[in-house]
């Protein structure tokens, strides 16, 4: 009986050069460099590319050993720049045109916090937007003014170039590169393994300095409003009713909302009914229109439109390439969404 030849492992390119962050190579690490396939997670083959085999130190007494060098780049379906502890570090010329060339051959290209500096360095964040740690927005905008700098994203695309704040962010960005590739159940099983969440919206906003601006009782209120509006996503809910459950104003409700989150009511909302339909689209052979009900769209129509807002698909689409194959485990369809 013939079998079928094992899946290619997606090849991962961690970029590395005297200077990079030992929490951003430890990052990239624990998501793609351990072995998670007994709990449905491909193997990812990832390595550490360097100009010279020479093992590169790292802050704290640690040292990178480099098993690669940057002509795997070419071979790569990702590559990944750590940030930096200089944020001001020249990247050796062959990292710059190892990742110019990597670009050019339409590889998806991602940077961790001072990343984007080494990037900006290569020119490929010329005329793009990019993000970092807002402690280094100015920077960025001074030393790279070809650059599109947003002040408060945690992460976002451009050109299939990905750059994220800071430290934290760095972590959001690597499971939405999984989430893009691999479907968001294969991110969501590292995040758990990791202990943190799948994802996280909003933008880094809420984690600038400034005064506190609720009582713990308001923020007790406010995580109990968005545990209920989880319960119950299939139900419809506006900023005035889950105020009111919070016992606040609608517009205090909103404030505090944004200030606790990054992002208002309702886009926190929407993108936690299209994680939940993800997940659906996943693991069951839901009907399009039953999905869109259970997760609180209302209709196939409003789903799709979000989801082209959010993930530049189609939920269709979407359950093609991610649906699990039928010797996978399945969610119980039989049982009633809560």
């Amino acid at each position: 009986m013939s079998t079928s030849p094992p899946a290619p492992r997606p090849r991962i390119a961690l970029v590395s050069f005297p200077g990079v962050r030992a929490f951003d190579v430890s990052v990239i690490t624990e998501v793609w460099g351990v072995d998670r396939t007994d709990r449905g997670v491909p193997l990812f083959d990832l390595r550490r590319t360097a100009a010279d085999p020479a093992p590169i130190p790292l802050r704290g007494g640690l040292a990178l050993t480099p098993d690669r060098t940057l002509a795997w780049l070419a071979r790569a379906d990702l590559v990944v720049v750590p940030g930096l502890d200089d944020h001001l570090t020249p990247a050796p010329e062959p990292v710059l045109e190892a990742l110019r060339r990597a670009h050019a051959r339409a590889i998806p290209v991602a940077a961790l916090c001072g990343g984007a500096f080494t990037l900006a360095q290569a020119g490929l964040l010329d005329g793009r937007r990019a993000v970092t740690h807002w402690n280094l927005v100015d920077l960025l905008r001074t030393h790279h003014p070809r650059v599109t700098v947003v002040r408060d994203a945690l992460f976002l695309q451009d050109d299939n170039i990905w750059t994220s704040a800071g430290t934290a962010a760095g972590i959001d960005l690597c499971l939405q590169l999984v989430r893009t590739a691999h479907g968001a159940e294969t991110a969501a099983t590292i995040a758990r393994s990791m202990v943190t969440a799948p994802f996280r919206t909003g933008t880094q906003a809420q984690f600038i300095e400034h005064p506190t601006l609720h009582t713990d009782r308001d923020a007790d209120a406010l995580a109990s409003v968005r545990a209920h509006a989880l319960a119950h996503l299939a139900e419809p809910h506006t900023v005035a009713a889950l105020a009111a459950r919070a016992g606040m104003s609608p517009r205090s409700f909103a404030r505090h909302f944004r200030a606790t989150t990054g992002t208002t009511p309702l886009r926190w909302l929407i993108a936690q009914r299209v994680a939940a339909a993800q997940k659906l689209l996943e693991q069951t052979d839901l009907p399009l229109p039953e999905v869109a009900r259970r997760t609180g769209f209302g209709s196939e129509i409003t789903m799709r439109q979000h989801f082209a807002a959010q993930l530049s698909t189609s939920p269709r689409d979407y359950r093609l390439a991610f649906h699990l194959t039928l010797d996978q485990p399945r969610v119980d369809t039989t049982r009633p969404h809560p």
